[in-house]
């Protein structure tokens, strides 16, 4: 049976309390949720996208206060990060409290926690007794979903209910930060940019990525391998501007649309939060254009940029 798109939260709730799972909407991309607290439930995420077990979920809380059932600690920094980016496109690696199943966390000692900013999922959480696991609502390494539709496109046959709450508006996954001896580490840039977080907090580290065909062991946050977020067609970060392209390749641009087997320009003005908000659309119709493969130009290194960029290069490297 393919899954059902609609608005209504008493169907979520009724299906989340079941122990079934439902897409939900976040500001960032649609959510795959289940029960955080239910393993079984939790165990379905991983079949339903075939998610390595080694890679952990992100679990969605309502507030700064509901995280702080589900963690031992905060660290100073953290709490001025919730303060200041919660609700939002911020997840937070923690010490975890015993209740947060070993599968949720991928035997990891350390729990993933953020409050999404979308108000309908604000709502379904307020409405429910326990938080939700919810990793992207995709195939494991595909593009993340940014629409309803996009979800049914991939799962549609592994779950029952969507619950639609409209396009995205950040458009790609939140920001992942922890703390190692102390020190607050980039696991994951994303929604909110590493350029207002650094103010708050000081010099933040960047984790080094995970192989696609790593680890035995656990990565320390989600969204951590290299090789993800890939289309179907062969996906190239672009070398040279001034090189035409080959006959049937599709260009990802930035900015300037150029002659091309088919063309996606992220944003003519240059706005970041436009381009973000634009990516995994952009590449999936280029991923529909029957193209040899996609070329795909880079924006600038800062911002919502960042996050960009790390999308399509890990892209090009599912793609070799």
């Amino acid at each position: 049976m393919t899954a059902r798109i609609g608005t209504e939260l008493d169907e979520a709730v009724r299906r989340l309390r079941a122990g079934e799972l439902v897409a939900i909407p976040t500001e960032t991309v649609y959510g795959l949720a289940a029960n955080a607290l239910d393993e079984r439930a939790c165990l379905r995420i991983f079949e339903a996208k075939r998610r390595p077990a080694f890679d952990p979920l992100i679990v969605h809380v309502r507030s700064a206060e509901h995280a702080r059932e589900f963690v031992r600690e905060l660290p100073a920094d953290a709490e001025r990060l919730m303060r200041a980016f919660w609700p939002g496109p911020l997840t937070l690696v923690l010490p975890k409290r015993e209740l947060v199943p070993d599968i949720v966390t991928s035997g990891l000692d350390t729990v993933a926690v953020r409050a999404p900013a979308h108000p309908l999922t604000a709502q379904l959480l307020a409405r429910l007794e326990f938080p939700l696991a919810a990793p992207s609502a995709n195939l494991f390494g595909r593009m993340s979903p940014t629409r309803a539709e996009d979800v049914v496109e991939q799962l549609g046959d592994e779950l029952e209910y969507v619950l639609d709450g409209g396009p995205c508006e950040v458009g790609v996954e939140s920001t992942i930060l922890g703390w190692e001896e102390g020190r607050c580490v980039l696991y994951r840039p994303g929604g909110t940019p590493l350029e207002l977080l650094e103010p708050l907090i000081g010099p933040v580290r960047v984790a080094s990525q995970h192989s696609e065909h790593a680890p035995r062991v656990a990565a320390a946050a989600p969204g951590m391998l290299a090789a993800h977020y890939a289309p179907r067609t062969p996906l190239v970060i672009e070398a040279n501007a001034a090189h035409p392209l080959a006959a049937g390749e599709a260009l990802l641009a930035f900015r300037h649309a150029r002659p091309a087997h088919a063309c996606e320009v992220l944003s003519a003005t240059g706005d970041l939060r436009e381009a973000a908000s634009r990516l995994f659309a952009a590449l999936r119709r280029l991923d529909r254009a029957g193209a040899t493969r996609i070329v795909a130009e880079l924006a600038p290194e800062r911002g919502l940029g960042r996050a960009i960029n790390d999308r399509l290069r890990r892209a090009a490297a599912a793609s070799t």
